[in-house]
Parts: structure tokens; C-alpha cells; sequence
């Protein structure tokens, strides 16, 4: 029985067309795009320490 990362593999090659190179650019593109929406959300918390509890940052 194929693990479940198999099975996402043979998914992603299939959706390709069979096409490993293909299958790699795309999970390249969506590699570099999740990067970019974490470094976007790494830009917009705040720094380390700055909430502490009690500090009401809302108001």
C-alpha cells in the first residue's frame, strides 16, 4: 500500500500530464509563492517580545 506522500506524488506528476519536469516547476512556483506570503506575514507581526500580556495592543 503507497503512503499517502506517494499518492500526492503520483497526484501531482498525473495532474502534469506525466510530466516530471513540469510536476518539479510547479512545486517550485508554489514553493516560492508560499515563501513569499510567509516572509509577508513575518513583515506584519510585531517584533519578538513587543506584546506582553495584559498590553491591550487593540486600543
Amino acid at each position: 500500500m503507497p503512503s499517502p506522500t506517494e499518492v500526492a506524488i503520483d497526484e501531482i506528476i498525473s495532474a502534469c500530464n506525466n510530466d516530471l519536469r513540469g510536476a518539479l516547476k510547479a512545486l517550485l512556483m508554489v514553493n516560492e509563492q508560499l515563501e513569499a506570503e510567509l516572509q509577508q506575514l513575518y513583515a506584519a507581526s510585531p517584533p519578538r517580545g513587543a506584546i506582553r500580556p495584559g498590553n491591550n495592543v487593540l486600543h
